[in-house]
């Protein structure tokens, strides 16, 4: 009589472990369980926007630099407890990585239609959209259900995100450990047009580099010496700051590029001739970046019985 039960017990677990195995990201994972997620995290990203444009650009970084520390699992989002040091205080993220506020607002909001359904992963890939969509950049279709992580690494965070100063052959490795391409690092490097830099990330640049056009490296010199004012900001792209357009990438063929990483792409390398390309062709560069957008929303998720749906998106449930 027992052995019906052992059967139909080892039948649950089998399927149990096949969900957690075989579950794939959808763009209609939310469909039936929260149908107002998406315009609900949509209203929370174009105010937040149409507030601080530079916003928009914080989101889309937001979301990469989680991606890149133990895939996109939300990682980034939590705070540090006395049994772990997270990855908000790791080198690549500390007084830079923003846009946490926006991000809690969304999942309180998604939370009151719909409480402990979406993750705080899946809210980070949405706004990241969104916030290229607000300022003219690309839309695409994201990809849906996954799942928060318990743990996070200020170890890995340290190890795996670009460093400032990386050389191009170390940024082309960095990309393809984690399954993207040269041309896709390039396509995702461009949403620098909207972004802003501080004062250290550069002063290295403007002061002792000579690949830089002379003219922009004095203007520069002005607001970032060679001592003090870290904190201060500059953009990007100095011509459209607030515009996700392709001025970026013609910026560096005239050697306008502010950061070391950002110069490194069109700099008599293997990556000069994708510059080129998306300089004279804004509508190659953004279905790019779309394409590569989801790409890196594809790296290493959490789905089925992995992880966790958190109650709020800075702590473990």
């Amino acid at each position: 009589m027992a052995m019906p039960r052992v059967v139909a017990f080892v039948w649950l677990l089998l399927s149990l472990l096949g969900i957690a195995c075989d579950a794939q990201l959808s763009s209609t994972f939310y469909d039936q369980t929260c149908p107002t997620a998406l315009t609900t995290i949509r209203t929370v990203i174009r105010q937040a926007v149409s507030q601080e444009r530079r916003m928009a650009a914080s989101l889309i970084r937001l979301h990469f630099h989680d991606c890149f520390v133990q895939g996109c699992d939300a990682s980034i989002l939590l705070d540090d407890t006395p049994s772990m040091i997270g990855e908000q205080n790791a080198a690549p993220n500390r007084n830079s990585a923003r846009g946490y506020g926006v991000i809690h607002k969304a999942k309180t909001e998604v939370e009151k239609s719909c409480p402990g359904v979406v993750s705080c992963a899946d809210i980070l890939a949405v706004a990241a959209r969104d916030a290229s969509f607000s300022v003219g950049g690309p839309s695409w279709t994201v990809k849906l259900g996954r799942r928060d992580s318990t743990t996070a690494s200020k170890t890995l965070a340290e190890s795996e995100l670009p460093h400032f100063q990386e050389s191009l052959d170390r940024l082309i490795s960095i990309f393809s450990n984690k399954g993207l391409s040269a041309r896709d690092m390039v396509a995702l490097s461009g949403s620098h047009t909207i972004g802003q830099a501080q004062c250290f990330l550069f002063r290295n640049r403007i002061h002792n580099q000579t690949n830089i056009d002379t003219g922009f490296a004095s203007t520069r010199r002005r607001t970032c010496p060679t001592s003090g004012g870290d904190e201060k900001l500059a953009p990007l792209d100095l011509v459209t700051p607030n515009s996700f357009d392709n001025n970026y990438f013609k910026n560096l063929i005239q050697k306008k590029g502010l950061l070391e990483t950002d110069q490194a792409l069109f700099n008599g390398g293997s990556t000069d001739s994708i510059v080129t390309d998306y300089s004279k062709n804004p509508t190659a560069f953004k279905s790019d970046f779309a394409t590569a957008m989801i790409k890196m929303g594809d790296i290493e998720p959490l789905t089925g019985l992995e992880g966790q749906i958190r109650n709020i998106c800075g702590a473990v449930n």
